[in-house]
């Protein structure tokens, strides 16, 4: 029998484990530059920079021109895991080629890559080791958190949110079992759902809405099918490609507001019938299904 005691990570743990991250990309190349050259269609603000090196992490977020207080106003984000990488360019690419379809009806903020050292090293956690998805809470340990909740309080009531994600197979092999070593806790492993897949609210979880973005994402790819218990990532299936959190009890960023209508995405681009393109192009998808339903009402 192994009676091996699991201890959580304390200081020097964390400095090891950051020691071993590199930069495997430019978040000032791949991302910075395509926010910069969307400043003729939206207004760029900039909201800040993360402390870690702040000439390389500037934070930015896009804000629909013509703002109107007696319009609606909605709210995306992406890059709150940075490794996730669809998430950051499918928010860009709704910003690039669809949100001038929607601006006469809804207010549109657009915070496209929150944790910009978790893109560059692909990455779940921020350099303190902490994951932002589970921080979005006041007078948060993550400072992508606190740089975020500051500047998306100056929006106003937020109608409806959208937080585009990514579940991958290193959720698996790097992300859970290192969550296990940090806070000495067994972490249980659920199938990698092979498709995509959103999470509402259990709260609120607006039934409708998350159908009318999935029947917009099964145009560009498939949907998730549940594993042989009924359920996606360990939570049983509340309709097809829909489960359910109680996101504010978790700290996740699509829990910190009171928006009536919340969803949070989920491509799987490791999926070998999905595509770098085709997992941008369903968080788009996501995008346009939710806002054409939410102006039906």
């Amino acid at each position: 029998m192994n009676n091996t005691k699991l201890v959580p990570w304390g200081q020097s743990e964390k400095e090891n484990w950051l020691k071993e991250q590199t930069i495997k990309r430019s978040y000032l190349k791949e991302a910075v530059s395509k926010i910069e050259k969307l400043g003729s269609v939206v207004d760029v603000i900039s909201y800040g920079a993360l402390s870690y090196d702040p000439q390389k992490y500037p934070l930015f977020y896009l804000k629909s021109k013509n703002w109107n207080s007696a319009k609606k106003t909605i709210l995306i984000t992406g890059g709150v895991h940075g490794y996730e990488t669809s998430g950051v360019h499918g928010a860009l690419g709704f910003m690039a080629t669809q949100v001038s379809k929607y601006t006469e009806t809804f207010n549109i903020a657009c915070f496209p890559c929150i944790s910009p050292w978790g893109y560059e090293t692909i990455n779940r956690w921020n350099p303190l080791a902490l994951d932002p998805n589970r921080n979005f809470c006041e007078n948060s340990d993550a400072e992508e958190c606190r740089h975020f909740l500051k500047a998306a309080g100056s929006l106003g009531k937020i109608f409806a949110h959208f937080d585009l994600h990514e579940t991958t197979d290193t959720d698996n092999t790097i992300f859970r079992p290192l969550l296990e070593q940090r806070d000495a806790k067994p972490q249980e492993l659920s199938e990698i759902p092979d498709g995509f897949y959103v999470v509402g609210d259990s709260l609120k979880p607006q039934k409708e809405f998350q159908k009318a973005i999935i029947d917009s994402v099964r145009k560009v790819t498939h949907i998730a099918p549940a594993d042989s218990e009924g359920n996606i990532i360990g939570v049983p299936l509340e309709q097809e490609g829909v489960v359910n959190y109680d996101k504010r009890k978790l700290f996740l960023c699509a829990g910190f507001s009171d928006a009536e209508y919340v969803t949070t995405t989920e491509v799987y681009p490791d999926s070998p019938k999905a595509s770098d393109a085709i997992c941008i192009d369903a968080q788009i998808a996501s995008i346009t299904g939710g806002l054409d339903f939410l102006k039906s009402l």
